[in-house]
């Protein structure tokens, strides 16, 4: 792993290149996000934008969605993966909110993580972009670059996260995510990474090999 100075510089180095780098899936409300974040597994963030641009327009809020059968909400969603199992966690995590939640997103991690259809990496990128509370969402894009550039070092999901923690400070938690993000997007690609044009090369392990 990187050492404490070559954090602080590769840190450095992301803020300067993705300095407006932020959530780019599309909402206007924490309940939004959560459905949002639920239909991004396994799809793209363009592809559920499109999806979801027509369906916030039709169903805006919670009420909306508890009028909802399956079927209708499979054919307003069935551009993205797995979209017949996502409507029905999406419809039963409605319930439960209503039910149990008073109609509101909670703003706790457990509380999230109680709702179907809600792993830690969904609970964390609402807490964090929803509400901006600290988390650390660790999903493809973040577990491939930070271990490439030796900011964590495991191939454990939940492991990566502590990791992260751990080393970057947590007022810096959100940023450094969606600097990770946008950067695994941008350049540090899953198969043909631009190591040629990585700012931050000099302090990669795969960048000091080329």
């Amino acid at each position: 792993m990187a050492n404490k100075e070559e954090i602080t510089k590769i840190l450095d180095i992301l803020d300067k290149t993705y300095p407006n780098a932020h959530c780019e899936l599309n909402f206007r409300t924490p309940f939004q996000l959560l459905v949002s974040t639920i239909l991004s597994a396994q799809s793209t963030d363009n592809t559920v934008n499109k999806v979801t641009e027509k369906l916030f327009a039709k169903y805006p809020t919670l009420n909306d969605f508890l009028h909802l059968t399956e079927k209708e909400l499979e054919k307003e969603i069935k551009e993205v993966g797995l979209y017949k199992n996502k409507a029905k966690n999406i419809l039963g995590m409605c319930r439960e909110l209503a039910a149990r939640f008073n109609g509101q997103v909670p703003q706790n991690r457990d509380d999230l993580m109680s709702l179907p259809g809600v792993g830690r990496k969904t609970a964390n990128v609402v807490l964090s972009n929803a509400f901006g509370i600290p988390a650390f969402a660790v999903d493809t894009h973040v577990f491939r670059v930070s271990n490439r550039i030796g900011l964590a070092n495991s191939n454990n999901v939940e492991k990566t996260e502590e990791q992260l923690m751990e080393v970057i400070p947590k007022d810096k938690w959100i940023k450094a995510h969606h600097w990770l993000i946008w950067h695994g997007r941008r350049i540090c690609h899953a198969r043909k990474p631009k190591c040629h044009e990585c700012p931050i090369k000099m302090y990669c392990n795969m960048g000091k090999k080329m």
